[in-house]
């Protein structure tokens, strides 16, 4: 364990995230453009997110991958699937190339994750929402049980909140003292048909989280430096699961898709990748 935490955890500044965050952001719209993949809307929200876990937070080897310490996340929300590919070949936990095959018919790139074992990184399949924190808590009491020490993330969206899988797994966490298990919802205010508050009342989220008897935060999801100070806060908090609720915006990055519901189904055509590119390429 000392190993992998000294030789595959580094700390990026902020720059340096937001750097790697645009450089994301280009690459999953243009591989929605060619692969006529959806969901980016919903990609965009929590890529931030996704680039602070992956470059600054989790200890895992993109070499090795299932290293028996290593810590597990799951992509709850498996409609951002697009996002977690390009991360995880960013990570070289395969070769990027592969990602020319998205969305082609016996590809194992499409708009949720596999199951694993097919695509080194990828935890759990997901996409069913309100399933990838149950089995995040289990490999979290996994841990427990085998006397390791990692620990395990399980990334939700809003409108996954709508789901009773998800509470009844909150319930449990809470009730076992599951103290290496962090949740991170992507709070962009959308699901698929709707405003969130307008389909179920979801709010007030952070009172119902800790109502549930997790120790619970609230961060601007596009804020590095609040995202670093809220994964360090969580760490220090023992006997409790953790949940961090990260205000996002859906489509963050591209003027014309923020806070717009409609991409979440739509792909971008000519003249949008080429204005959406444009915008990123003026990110300083």
């Amino acid at each position: 364990m000392k190993n992998l935490k000294k030789s595959f955890k580094e700390k990026y500044n902020e720059k340096e995230l937001q750097k790697i965050a645009t450089k994301l952001r280009k690459k999953i719209i243009t591989t929605s453009h060619r692969a006529k993949i959806p969901h980016l809307g919903s990609c965009l929200s929590c890529i931030d997110l996704l680039t602070y876990l992956y470059w600054s937070e989790l200890f895992i080897n993109p070499s090795d991958p299932k290293h028996i310490n290593r810590d597990r996340f799951v992509l709850s929300k498996g409609h951002g699937a697009p996002a977690i590919f390009q991360v995880l070949a960013e990570k070289n936990f395969f070769p990027v190339t592969d990602l020319n095959n998205f969305g082609k018919a016996g590809s194992l790139f499409h708009e949720h994750p596999p199951k694993p074992g097919l695509v080194p990184g990828i935890e759990a399949a997901t996409g069913s929402l309100g399933h990838g924190l149950p089995m995040a808590l289990g490999m979290a009491l996994a841990s427990r049980i085998l006397k390791l020490n990692f620990r395990c993330y399980a990334m939700l969206s809003d409108g996954e909140c709508n789901e009773g899988s998800i509470w009844e797994a909150a319930m449990m966490a809470a009730s076992q003292k599951v103290e290496n298990l962090i949740v991170i919802i992507d709070f962009n205010k959308w699901q698929a048909t709707g405003r969130s508050k307008d389909i179920l009342a979801l709010d007030p989220l952070r009172e119902k989280w800790s109502s549930f008897g997790w120790h619970t935060q609230e961060i601007d999801g596009h804020d590095f430096s609040q995202i670093n100070d809220a994964f360090i806060e969580a760490r220090k908090i023992k006997s409790k699961p953790k949940a961090i609720i990260a205000n996002t915006i859906k489509g963050k990055g591209v003027s014309f898709m923020e806070d717009d519901n409609n991409w979440h189904y739509r792909v971008p055509n000519n003249t949008e990748l080429e204005n959406a590119l444009q915008e990123l390429d003026n990110i300083k």
